[in-house]
């Protein structure tokens, strides 16, 4: 397993970093709850004591009045609360990307349909996949080989929208047995007169999963790189 730690960037991280910036004026770097602590701790100990200062110095004459101590103590307020958000906001956006990293990493080893063509017939067996944009009244699957010559042509019938798997046992249009090796597949799907969008999707291994600065991009072997998004089913 191949686990290169950058910056993790998802939904749920981008969702919680969007928050903090918005909170900071800037971007945030994750910070330890002990610092943000001491940081708040700091603030009011500097406040508390502006305050007392002001109050020992203040004219006699002319003392400050309730509404301006109210006032001071609300801004204290206000920043002890933005300080006290920016840690819950860093400790969830630090729980999402271990949650993220593990579920990626769980991934190594299991087999996965992504999108693409490929169709692998390996002792005589062969499984494919796809998805249905919507419901079709007719799913035909067909299978080519590396001339780009159809060789089998699977009627499945009516089918509902998502996702599909199918299985071919190497058995050919002619009724001769198809050597082992790469095929592709297409398919095509019709309701009544129309046309049904069909992703075919091949079936691959991950091999490992990279973090890097767009999130987690999983190897999945000859079939190449995909996103997280792109697994459509792990079987």
């Amino acid at each position: 397993m191949t686990i290169t730690t950058n910056t993790t960037n998802n939904s749920s991280s981008s969702y919680y970093q969007s928050l903090l910036n918005s909170v900071n004026g800037t971007s945030t770097s994750s910070s330890s709850s002990t610092s943000a602590s001491n940081s708040t701790s700091d603030i009011q100990n500097r406040f508390l004591t502006l305050l007392t200062t002001q109050l020992k110095n203040q004219d006699p004459l002319n003392p400050m009045d309730n509404a301006q101590i109210t006032t001071q103590l609300a801004q204290l307020s206000t920043v002890t609360g933005i300080e006290k958000l920016n840690t819950t906001l860093q400790t969830l956006l630090q729980n999402s990307q271990d949650s993220q990293t593990t579920q990626a990493a769980a991934l190594v080893g299991q087999a996965v349909m992504v999108p693409g063509s490929a169709l692998t017939l390996s002792k005589g067996a062969a499984v494919g996949g796809f998805e249905l944009a919507s419901d079709a009244d007719a799913v035909t699957v067909t299978v080519t080989d590396s001339n780009g010559a159809a060789i089998r042509t699977m009627p499945l019938g009516a089918m509902t929208s998502g996702l599909h798997n199918f299985t071919w046992d190497g058995t050919t249009d002619s009724g001769a047995t198809a050597a082992d090796g790469n095929y592709k597949i297409t398919v095509a799907a019709t309701a009544g007169a129309d046309k049904v969008t069909a992703t075919a999707l091949n079936l691959g291994v991950v091999r490992s999963v990279i973090t890097n600065a767009t999130g987690f991009t999983l190897d999945v072997g000859s079939l190449g790189m995909f996103s997280m998004n792109d697994v459509k089913q792990i079987l």
